[in-house]
């Protein structure tokens, strides 16, 4: 169940929501690394590129689901450790996000604990992704559930 979490979160990482959070405006002038932002500017939090900032993650455009049980260990999604905001922070992150998360662990421990998966003969995975309002996946993922008899 631990790296199941691991998993999510790491799919969280790469893959979030929404790419771009809810746009900001600063009320007062602010100087952030060097950047002098005036009053009244429209900011927007690209939690895509954040979540992929090789500075704070090791091989950023990797699948590793196991840095959150070593390196990342304590950092989590609730809004607290800048570097992974998938669901925002502070007073304007996700209102659902307990509930969605609750619902992803659900559903995938389900999926895993009744089925075997495999893709379709002669397909690979394509991750290629399509950017709009939120990402998605190009191309459908096509997989072929089996029945898992113990």
């Amino acid at each position: 169940m631990e790296y199941m979490k691991c998993v999510i979160r790491e799919s969280l990482r790469l893959h979030p929501p929404l790419p771009l959070l809810l746009p900001r405006e600063t009320m007062e002038s602010v100087n952030l690394e060097g950047y002098h932002i005036p009053p009244k500017t429209t900011v927007w939090i690209n939690v895509w590129a954040i979540q992929r900032d090789p500075m704070m993650w090791e091989n950023p455009d990797k699948f590793i689901p196991e840095r959150f049980m070593e390196e990342k260990k304590s950092v989590d999604f609730k809004g607290h450790d800048f570097e992974f905001i998938p669901f925002g922070s502070g007073r304007r992150k996700c209102i659902g996000m307990s509930f969605g998360i609750a619902s992803f662990e659900y559903v995938l421990a389900n999926l895993l604990h009744w089925f075997d998966w495999k893709l379709p003969d002669g397909e690979l995975l394509d991750m290629t992704e399509e950017n709009g309002l939120s990402v998605f996946k190009k191309l459908p993922l096509k997989l072929i559930p089996i029945p898992f008899s113990p």
